[in-house]
């Protein structure tokens, strides 16, 4: 069975926050409130930063080799500023299970400072080995930054810098003490919880059977990952993943009037054909086709408001190692949903509360 290791720190945030503020449509989150936090940064750095969002992604096979009691951001940018400027895009850049020709592409590219169109197509079919698909426009961000590595390890590290002093530094304050607690209660209900079904609940219904295939599987609590996970190999036989700790009535932005869960999750419920496939989950499971075939629409509008369900945590989605997904009910949720309804418009709530005031797991 996998041993199940605990990670705690700010770092694995630090990394957060700045994927989701330049992805903000994929975790819920308002485009205008996350272009104020960007807009903090001089314009120089501003771009720079947006365009090197591009491509990188969570550096969770880097994060993951730092030491324990090494891991907070402060921690992890002094471990920056440590390696070697031509360094830097190779560790944020390939997690522990890069496709080798990922890796020579991008020495290739190094050598010759220069990129061709054929290294575009080399570096995309690598991306699309890790089911991640990069516009042309990010792929050349990308080779651009390769050409001259050592460049692009001395500004973004300066970037990093400036992204700390002026945003992350208040709000790692903010979270961590919501990280520890959201740990504590990880840890309580991992007590006797088989760690396939540990997963599924912290992620808030997410079955890997990649977790299966682990010696040692590192959790990690997350205030910004919320609703969804990361997760990714950062060793022979070794994963990590992080999960996000934010409760129903809890959101990025502080101070919010109402509950984000709450507003994301009624989102979510105000469209007929979202209502219409939770019908069909509530049967039986479904992958993506089988409910395009069902609803007789493309594959890719079903895939669309699937996520929509997901973000709203109504959904519980299986990744098969052939690469599938199947997706199903989450009843637990729709109950919850409607309980905080309930206490949000009976006044139990607060209507000023925010993640300042609560921690926890969603559930």
């Amino acid at each position: 069975m996998v041993k199940i290791a605990w990670h705690s720190g700010t770092g694995n945030d630090f990394f957060v926050s700045l994927y989701v503020l330049n992805h903000a449509d994929e975790f819920g989150l308002r485009p205008s409130w996350a272009a104020g936090v960007r807009s903090r940064l001089p314009t120089e750095q501003r771009d720079f930063l947006e365009q090197s969002q591009r491509f990188l992604r969570v550096p969770l096979t880097w994060l993951a080799s730092l030491p324990q009691d090494k891991r907070d951001a402060k921690d992890v940018l002094s471990a920056l500023e440590v390696l070697a400027p031509e360094k830097r895009l190779e560790m944020l850049l390939l997690p522990h299970d890069a496709p080798p020709e990922m890796r020579e592409t991008l020495a290739d590219i190094s050598a010759r400072a220069d990129w061709s169109a054929a290294d575009l197509d080399l570096l995309r079919s690598s991306y699309a080995r890790r089911n991640i698909a990069l516009r042309s426009d990010s792929l050349m961000a990308l080779a651009n930054a390769g050409k001259q590595p050592e460049v692009f390890g001395e500004r973004y590290l300066e970037v990093l810098n400036t992204y700390y002093q002026v945003f992350f530094s208040e709000e790692e304050e903010r979270i961590r003490p919501l990280l520890q607690s959201g740990q504590e209660k990880a840890q309580e209900m991992a007590a006797g919880m088989a760690p396939g079904l540990l997963v599924e609940q912290l992620s808030r219904g997410v079955h890997l059977e990649q977790i299966e295939e682990l010696d040692e599987l590192a959790l990690s609590p997350s205030f910004w990952a919320s609703p969804l996970i990361f997760f990714g190999v950062t060793g022979p036989k070794r994963g990590c993943m992080l999960f996000g700790i934010r409760t129903g009535p809890a959101g990025l932005v502080p101070g919010e009037n109402v509950p984000e869960g709450l507003v994301e999750t009624l989102k979510a419920l105000a469209d007929p054909t979202r209502l219409r496939i939770l019908r069909y989950l509530s049967e039986q499971p479904f992958t993506p086709s089988e409910l395009a075939r069902r609803l007789r629409l493309r594959a890719p509008t079903v895939v669309h408001h699937l996520k929509e369900l997901r973000l709203a945590g109504l959904v519980q989605v299986s990744f098969l190692v052939e690469g599938e997904k199947r997706y199903a009910l989450r009843r637990d949720a729709l109950r919850a949903m409607q309980s905080l309804l309930d206490e949000f418009l009976s006044g139990k709530m607060p209507v000023n509360q925010g993640p300042e005031h609560s921690g926890g797991l969603i559930e």
